[in-house]
């Protein structure tokens, strides 16, 4: 697994400090776009296994439903939504990966009622978020992405006012028990009776406070990327500080018997979810 490194240096003030990772962040994202958008394509078997149906099964999308979906990368899951029938606002703080998920758009022919509406806009900027259109939005997803994010409370209180009265906000992440930077895979070797077994265990070293770490989100990426690992109490915090009730969770972990030759994958680990999803609605007035 990537061990920590620290952020770029800058001045005392915690508040430049926090900016220049911010702006770091979307620089090794510009960079690595073009790389993550020719593999991960429309998804993995990640995604289409383990994200998609956890997703859609909380996003219960609509025809015309109208949806933002928040770090949308190279456009996979908006397509998804839209071919679907929903009016999809999609939004991504790397302008290259806006301009690759055109470009995927220009090149597939569908019969779609409503095009997607893509947009530049951080995640992290409340403001520019609720420039889209307060009480617009029927659902919001954000997928597979917080963990990117060096600050996730602009989106949670954005969430609230961009939501139609009965909206709903999904958002998917690498699990925060299981799957991160301190978290690490163990295979053991055993001999028994019937021969040679191996069983496949995590081995968790820190949850708490696990520091910012660059790793490889995607092998062989052109630059390792930032992670900011966060325990689950803090992440469903936010979204209650916010006034929002969660109502639906999800946690996919591959099925018995997919298995797989690499010591580290998720396919080996079929009773421990490496995502979680999660769905949340606007707390009465």
């Amino acid at each position: 697994m990537p061990s920590p490194i620290p952020p770029p240096a800058a001045s005392a003030s915690g508040d430049a400090s926090s900016t220049a990772l911010a702006n770091r962040t979307r620089e090794i994202w510009e960079l690595n776009a073009p790389f993550w958008d020719e593999r991960m394509g429309d998804g993995d078997d990640f995604q289409q296994e383990l994200v998609v149906p956890a997703v859609e099964g909380l996003l219960a999308v609509a025809d015309g439903t109208s949806i933002l979906d928040v770090a949308c990368g190279n456009g996979a899951f908006a397509r998804r939504l839209a071919d679907q029938g929903a009016a999809v606002v999609a939004c991504d703080f790397a302008e290259t990966f806006i301009t690759l998920a055109r470009g995927r758009d220009s090149r597939r022919p569908t019969a779609r009622k409503h095009p997607i509406d893509y947009r530049v806009i951080d995640a992290t900027d409340e403001r520019a978020l609720l420039s889209l259109g307060e009480g617009r939005f029927d659902a919001i997803l954000c997928n597979m992405a917080l963990m990117d994010m060096i600050d996730i409370e602009p989106l949670f209180w954005a969430v609230p006012r961009l939501l139609t009265e009965h909206g709903r906000f999904v958002f998917t992440i690498m699990h925060p028990a299981f799957n991160h930077q301190a978290a690490h895979f163990v295979a053991e070797d055993h001999r028994t009776d019937a021969g040679r077994e191996v069983t496949y265990s995590l081995k968790v070293t820190n949850y708490l406070r696990v520091p910012p770490t660059r790793g490889e989100s995607m092998s062989g990426l052109p630059e390792p990327s930032y992670t900011f690992h966060r325990p689950l109490s803090e992440i469903l915090n936010a979204a209650f500080n916010a006034g929002l009730l969660m109502d639906g969770i999800a946690e996919p972990a591959f099925p018995d018997g997919s298995g797989s030759v690499k010591a580290g994958s998720w396919m080996n680990y079929p009773t421990i979810p490496p995502i979680l999803a999660a769905r949340f609605r606007k707390a009465a007035r």
